[in-house]
């Protein structure tokens, strides 16, 4: 029965946005919601906002596995969290796609953005989510109580959402990431007992999929912060649900090395290379984000997005190592 979820969840998820991508190409276009391929020679105009059509996978599949085990099986315990994590979700979407409408260049100011985003970790503050127990190196147990839902939770969505956003820009780098890391993750909630919180983290992967093949260079539509933020916080989402905090911090190595170079420049720096013709990207004079020393190699774009995913590939096996 587990696996007949799994596989009706996933496979919603992965139809529904597929099958809603297409059309929101064709609106974003005809209204003009288009942002240039800073990547590309040429600069064409490619449809943004994408990380609406992945929510909206997410929560078709989510949904599927709400009504089976409430209607079906007559059980569903950890509704309450379920459901809280969709808001969450659906919070920090309106927020990125705000962030969208605005443009890169207008968006919200670098102070707005944490305030409005640790504003979606209000449904998982509600409802208690998580341990709040944790173990910490050298100290050992610690029960942080009333502060765990008060300021680690929404410290925790806040710092994802916004630390997931910074290593984008490239075709393909933002969903195949988050791919490799809730995969990690997944696994490791079904490993522990946590079936349900693996199920949550199986949807977005198979939206995430589903979007790859038209966000995969040259890319067809842009994720936009709609996605980079929901998937940020939803990876928080899970290690909050799933008592998996440390692990998640492992898997967010790289983004702690885009924070530190991006923090050099105030956060004002871009992912984006310097293409030619013949389809490189050179780094431009001032590294401004991990981009950048990738492409002191010459090396085309998916060249680079393809390394990334190995660097997270090798992360994901570590944390494992460690964890098992």
């Amino acid at each position: 029965m587990v696996e007949y979820i799994l596989f009706s969840s996933f496979i919603i998820s992965f139809i529904v946005t597929f099958m809603v991508i297409p059309r929101w190409i064709n609106v974003a276009y005809r209204i003009k919601l288009t942002g240039k391929d800073m990547n590309n020679l040429k600069t064409p105009e490619i449809p943004e906002m994408g990380g609406l059509t992945v929510v909206s996978g997410f929560i078709a599949g989510v949904l599927v596995y709400i009504a089976i085990t409430t209607f079906y099986l007559n059980q569903n315990p950890e509704l309450i969290f379920i459901l809280a994590a969709i808001a969450t979700c659906l919070t920090i979407m309106i927020i990125g796609m705000l962030d969208d409408i605005l443009g890169w260049k207008i968006g919200l100011k670098k102070w707005q953005k944490p305030l409005l985003t640790a504003v979606a970790a209000l449904p998982m503050m509600a409802v208690n989510a998580g341990e709040h127990e944790m173990v910490l190196p050298i100290i050992g147990l610690v029960d942080f109580g009333i502060i765990y839902p008060l300021l680690i939770i929404p410290f925790a969505i806040m710092g994802a959402a916004n630390g997931y956003n910074m290593l984008a820009g490239l075709a393909g780098i933002e969903a195949g990431l988050g791919v490799i890391i809730l995969s990690t993750l997944g696994f490791v909630a079904w490993a522990t007992g946590n079936g349900w919180v693996a199920i949550i983290a199986l949807c977005m992967i198979a939206s995430l999929l589903a979007f790859l093949r038209y966000n995969w260079h040259p890319a067809k539509i842009f994720p936009g912060d709609s996605l980079t933020y929901t998937v940020g916080a939803l990876i928080a989402v899970i290690a909050i649900l799933g008592n998996m905090e440390r692990i998640a911090l492992i898997l967010f190595l790289l983004y702690f090395l885009e924070f530190a170079i991006k923090a050099r420049t105030r956060f004002k720096g871009e992912c984006y290379g310097i293409p030619d013709k013949q389809g490189y990207l050179t780094s431009p004079k001032k590294v401004e984000s991990l981009t950048h020393i990738i492409m002191k190699i010459k090396l085309r774009e998916t060249q680079i997005v393809l390394l990334f995913f190995a660097f997270q590939f090798i992360i994901s096996a570590t944390a494992l190592l460690i964890v098992f």
